[in-house]
């Protein structure tokens, strides 16, 4: 037999065992997000904060009811009741908030805002939270779920009546967001008492009101017990289409209805159609995510890029110049930070900067296009955030110095600005700040700290780690993936900003794996465990899947599963 023959028939016996796999078009070719090439590679000045040992150390502050002094403890228990009968938790928005706590409205001011990303930051760094301390804090997310007032949804107070805003039920991006982070919560904890019977209830509403909502989502806010949306004097907020896309797909992957499909196609179209940048608050980079699924699990064809543009560029209207920060000031890069690139110059917050986290990360699972900007865009915001803990700026450089005490280093400022706006501080830059003593009245100076904001910071916990390479950093591509269809292997996202090839360590654990890179679409290395070293090209990213041995690979649809997982989506795209 010649060798073209025996090297044809060697290919036919592979097929018909499922172990031939066809070759890749070639590395992925990478896709900018424009706004990210305006952050430098080396963001100064640069160190390293433990995000996961912050988001721990948060956990064991603020849910300690036994703390003494001043301000203290940052937690407390409501015993009214609202929605279930049950005793919930209420923690303070910011310190020393004199519009809440134990005594104040019988104990029933609290932001669900702040109670889920709390337990959602503290799950994804490890904690269970239905089982700490003998107490089950997931369930008692369940009082935010009002139904009580008829609205059916997760609002931002146990009580639409209570004193803070309304609950808020005028401001459309505080229902959804928190329903989002609920979603995400329960996915976590699927089990918990009652927590199907609330999703399939909010899924319903979401999907009511999208079809009432129709072709449009210019709105301030919705109804959700009369059915009705309205506009008032906040600004409409188209880009809530983002969260209704997340809720109803998410529905429609757990309960399996494809009315809920059709729904979150609605509500992606609507927003894809914009004419012009409507980014409100925190939705956005969530429809990004969503997109990159859909295209790949639903057949639908959505150019992300528009969607992380529209997140990133900080040319929004309706609230104008929302998006991310760049820049460097008095010798600080911001780069990264999530908020207005106006207001004063520009001001970053904290808590919109972590929550980006979440679908940024999980998205280049979907579209390793992205894996570059991605990786770049995370190592410049996560240096940035650190400019929110008073204990990593200079005294001179923040609001409240003599008070950073009583933060332990885990409760930061509410954000960066570039100009205070107190007019005591006016011309220092940059400012760590926090808005607290402009909401009310008499409201102490302690309240620049965000009690609500730092609690976020388990979406940089669970996903971010450093390696033996200052800089580079390992992202976790699949802790914030909520509602997979199916099983995904470990997936970590490397970038190097380095201008030469760097050589980069990282534990794979004792079982062992073979190592796939999504970007370059190649099997790095096979059967390997524990440490194992690699290399990052020049100023470019890897996307790692740790698939478990052996496992034997094959393209279907164009993408490569291994062992009947996907683990490249695009392998022929």
């Amino acid at each position: 037999m010649n060798k073209v023959l025996f090297l044809f028939v060697l290919i036919l016996v592979s097929c018909a065992r499922n172990t031939y796999v066809p070759p890749a078009a070639g590395p992925v070719a990478q896709r900018a997000i424009p706004r990210v090439e305006q952050m430098p590679n080396h963001p100064k000045p640069y160190s390293f904060r433990d995000w996961k040992q912050t988001a721990l150390d948060f956990d064991h502050y603020v849910f300690d009811f036994s703390q003494k002094g001043e301000f203290l403890p940052l937690i407390w228990w409501d015993g009214m009741g609202r929605n279930f009968p049950d005793t919930t938790f209420g923690i303070y928005t910011a310190l020393a908030d004199i519009r809440m706590g134990a005594a104040v409205n019988n104990g029933e001011n609290h932001e669900a805002l702040g109670a889920l990303g709390a337990v959602l930051g503290a799950s994804l760094v490890g904690i269970d939270k239905s089982r700490q301390d003998g107490h089950n804090y997931v369930k008692m997310l369940r009082n935010y779920f009002n139904r009580d007032n008829g609205w059916n949804v997760i609002m931002d107070f146990t009580n639409k009546g209570a004193h803070i805003g309304g609950g808020y039920g005028n401001d459309f991006w505080y229902e959804v967001h928190n329903n989002v982070l609920f979603w995400c919560v329960a996915d976590l904890y699927p089990d918990v008492k009652d927590f199907r019977m609330i999703q399939r209830t909010i899924a319903e509403q979401f999907y009511r009101s999208d079809s009432i909502m129709g072709n449009s989502y210019s709105y301030s806010y919705f109804d959700f017990k009369n059915m009705q949306p309205g506009k008032n004097h906040i600004p409409t907020q188209e880009d809530v289409a983002g969260g209704y896309a997340f809720i109803l797909y998410s529905a429609w992957v757990k309960f399996g209805d494809e009315k809920y499909l059709r729904a979150a196609k609605n509500a992606m179209n609507v927003l894809y159609n914009q004419k012009e940048n409507r980014f409100y608050e925190a939705m956005m980079p969530i429809a990004a995510y969503v997109g990159a699924r859909m295209n790949e699990e639903a057949g639908t064809n959505y150019d992300i890029l528009r969607f992380l543009n529209w997140t990133f560029d900080g040319d929004a209207v309706g609230r104008e110049g929302w998006g991310v920060l760049t820049g460097n000031w008095g010798g600080y890069d911001i780069g990264g930070l999530a908020g207005s690139t106006v207001h004063n110059g520009g001001y970053g917050f904290l808590m919109n900067t972590f929550d980006l986290m979440m679908p940024m990360s999980a998205l280049v699972r979907y579209d390793q296009r992205y894996a570059r900007s991605v990786g770049k865009w995370a190592l410049n915001a996560s240096n940035a955030a650190r400019f929110c803990y008073p204990y990593e700026m200079p005294d001179s450089l923040q609001a409240i110095p003599q008070h950073k005490a009583i933060t332990k280093n885990v409760i930061a400022y509410e954000g960066i600005i570039k100009e205070s706006v107190y007019p005591q501080f006016k011309g220092i830059t940059p400012f760590a700040q926090g808005d607290g003593p402009l909401w009310e009245k008499g409201m102490p100076q302690q309240t620049m700290f965000s009690v609500y904001g730092s609690g976020h910071v388990g979406l940089f916990g669970g996903t971010i780690q450093k390696t033996d390479v200052p800089e580079i950093l390992q992202i976790d591509c699949r802790a914030t993936d909520f509602y997979r269809k199916g099983k995904a292997f470990p997936t970590y996202l490397f970038f190097n900003p380095y201008s030469e090839s760097k050589s980069v360590q990282t534990n794979l654990g004792a079982t062992k794996v073979d190592v796939y890179d999504t970007v370059s679409r190649t099997v790095v290395q096979k059967g390997v465990s524990g440490n194992f070293r690699f290399s990052i090209p020049a100023n470019q990213a890897r996307v790692l899947v740790l698939i478990p041995a052996g496992k034997k690979m094959k393209v279907e649809n164009g993408a490569l599963k291994a062992g009947g997982v996907t683990v490249d989506y695009r392998y022929e795209g």
